[in-house]
């Protein structure tokens, strides 16, 4: 897998196009994911804010090929794979699990057992970088309407799926404090959250 991904320009085009083969608001939630990543990749020391920027806007890139639970991820991976995106084929994997279990993904599991197989190798095989948490902090963040607080988002997705396990609810939280530590600032100050 390389480090590639494209340029913020070609990013947005393939989400434009993407969205009109599964229109949804997975579409606006990408881009407030991307827009909550640069915004607090570009106070952490180390980090690019464009790299940011277009990483969590493809996350969900996999929806593209239609209304799938864990399937989008497979489908994601698949998809940047092919264009030479590595670093976007990575984040497609990660996203969904801040604990490196496949058996914490809260959906179904809309794929073949050789299909969840790859996503599994592929996940046990990475070590986290920053990137990999912020777009899991930010996708506990990005409603499709604009950020909001983690709990918020967490409780709708327990209320849409029938539960949320406790140790990725509490993982999540702990990876706002860790942005906090590594920007010195307060995340809900940076994306101006109520």
């Amino acid at each position: 897998m390389n480090n590639k991904y494209p340029t913020r320009e070609v990013a947005r085009e393939l989400v434009r196009e993407a969205e009109s083969c599964n229109p949804g608001p997975w579409g606006d939630h990408s881009r407030v994911v991307a827009e909550c990543a640069e915004k607090i990749a570009s106070v952490c020391p180390g980090m690019d804010g464009e790299k940011a920027y277009v990483l969590g806007l493809l996350h969900d890139i996999g929806r593209k090929f239609g209304v799938r639970h864990f399937g989008h991820i497979y489908d994601g991976y698949n998809y940047m794979e092919s264009m030479g995106y590595g670093a976007a084929a990575r984040i497609c994997v990660t996203h969904s699990f801040s604990i490196q279990r496949i058996e914490d993904y809260i959906g179904n599991f809309d794929v073949s057992p050789e299909q969840q197989k790859i996503v599994e190798d592929i996940l046990y095989s990475l070590e986290y970088d920053d990137y990999d948490l912020l777009i899991q902090l930010c996708d506990c963040i990005g409603a499709a309407e604009g950020p909001v607080r983690m709990e918020e988002r967490m409780g709708d997705v327990k209320r849409r799926y029938g539960q949320f396990p406790q140790k990725k609810w509490d993982k999540n939280l702990s990876l706002r404090s860790y942005f906090e530590e590594k920007s010195g600032k307060d995340i809900y100050e940076i994306l101006k959250i109520e």
